[in-house]
């Protein structure tokens, strides 16, 4: 679907952004680094990157690769671990399923267990011979956590030379004893996806690592993607984790006061919502699907995310959690549109 026209007036709730943006130290760091922007090589203040991502999560040399984002490894690892006779399994709804469609290989999704965890009994199930299982934790578009012993069982259960693959893009807003990297630290055969673009504000900004045993990054990287990265990114996500330990914490808080914020709201207009652990969630309107929700919302200048992107839950629709201000219009249009009922859909014909 097209990007609509900018309309400064829209609340754009739809892309999971963090619109805390970058940190002010991130912000010096880059502006101190752009004007060698026209260098190849790092300089100056994004030297420290390699360097904090090892440190962050305790990692040996080696077990780290920095990459634009999380996007490039995720869709470099379908080829990377699938065949055509080792499918991709992956939860439904979910996140990044047509990666291995691309390369001719197989997906497999597993709808979500009733508390809206991964199934992992019914994934290994799905193909107890497939190539990569993808686990994203907290999950998208959910917001739900699936807990560490459920990752533990498909590492024992799982064919001895396929991978475990958990995109953690949301993971800071889960609190860091969510975090799975120590599988990586005891040499499992586990590759998680990290991005700077959700709780550290960088989306726009591309800035994201690759934590597991280096033959298996080395499996990633042979697609293509990593080498130079953006100077201004590197510097940005470097400061950014060095500088203010409390950032995370911080902005946890702010996430979380903001999203329970409209949650409330919800309980008293009685729509229903998943109960979630990231920087958003889905809701469901009685009565209503998600397109009508969508479209109605939209004509209160408050843009969701789309509506048919996940035919499994066709009454669900994804709210990203934005500032005080965001929900606060949210709320308001969210209460109107529930009075006001299911909108007049253009039809097909």
């Amino acid at each position: 679907m097209a990007p609509l026209p900018y309309d400064p007036e829209r609340v754009v709730i739809s892309g999971n952004e963090n619109p805390m943006g970058p940190s002010k130290e991130g912000l010096e760091a880059l502006l101190k680094v752009a004007p060698m922007g026209w260098r190849y090589n790092p300089q100056g203040e994004n030297l420290d990157f390699q360097a904090q991502l090892v440190a962050s999560e305790n990692v040996k040399q080696g077990y780290v690769v920095a990459y634009p984002g999380s996007s490039i490894p995720l869709a470099n690892s379908f080829p990377a671990f699938t065949s055509p006779t080792r499918p991709w399994v992956m939860g439904q709804p979910g996140y990044g399923g047509g990666g291995g469609r691309w390369v001719g290989n197989k997906v497999i999704q597993v709808p979500l267990r009733k508390d809206y965890t991964h199934d992992v009994e019914a994934m290994i199930k799905a193909d107890p011979n497939a190539g990569a299982y993808y686990i994203c934790n907290p999950n998208n578009p959910t917001g739900t956590l699936t807990p560490r012993k459920d990752l533990e069982y498909i590492l024992a259960n799982k064919p001895k030379d396929a991978v475990l693959v958990i995109d953690e893009a949301y993971v800071h807003f889960a609190g860091p004893d969510n975090y799975s990297t120590e599988l990586v630290r005891q040499d499992k055969d586990v590759v998680v996806l990290r991005t700077f673009s959700k709780i550290y504000g960088m989306a726009g900004i591309r800035c994201g690592a690759t934590f597991g045993r280096p033959d298996l990054l080395s499996k990633i990287s042979q697609y293509g993607g990593t080498g130079f990265m953006p100077v201004t990114a590197t510097a940005c996500a470097a400061a950014s984790m060095k500088a203010n330990p409390g950032l995370l914490v911080e902005r946890l808080a702010i996430n979380k006061k903001n999203r329970e914020y409209a949650m409330e709201k919800m309980d008293k207009l009685g729509v229903s919502y998943i109960p979630s652990v990231a920087n958003f969630f889905m809701m469901s309107v009685k009565g209503m699907t998600a397109a009508q929700v969508g479209t109605a919302m939209l004509a209160k200048k408050v843009q969701l995310a789309g509506a048919n992107r996940w035919p499994s839950m066709p009454n669900h629709i994804r709210v990203t959690a934005g500032s005080w201000d965001d929900m606060t219009k949210f709320n308001a249009a969210l209460e109107q549109v529930v009075k006001e009922g299911p909108p007049k859909m253009a039809s097909a014909g």
